[in-house]
């Protein structure tokens, strides 16, 4: 379970194209968050991480394509998928 969240490939889906108020138009993170996801040590933390990123894809109408891109990245890269996890906590609240 805790391997999950250290080994989570960053919410970047590859697409890098800063337009939204800075915000990449694949994954809404912003450069500094970029840079940021990469220092993130605790599983409160990256969960916390995702959250905050999963809300404003949703304000953004985006969550769905990103969630479809970001599951085959976790694939490629033979990773466990955080997106599970926070559905498992979503469930639980």
């Amino acid at each position: 379970m805790a391997k999950t969240w250290a080994k989570a490939p960053s919410p970047c889906i590859d697409v890098c194209k800063f337009r939204d108020a800075g915000r990449c138009v694949g994954c809404a993170m912003t450069k500094p968050e970029k840079k940021a996801f990469k220092r993130i040590g605790r599983k409160s933390k990256k969960q916390a991480f995702f959250l905050m990123l999963e809300e404003r894809l949703v304000t953004m109408g985006k969550l769905g394509y990103w969630t479809r891109m970001y599951r085959r990245k976790c694939e490629r890269k033979d990773a466990s998928c955080p997106l599970d996890r926070l559905e498992k906590l979503d469930r639980a609240a």
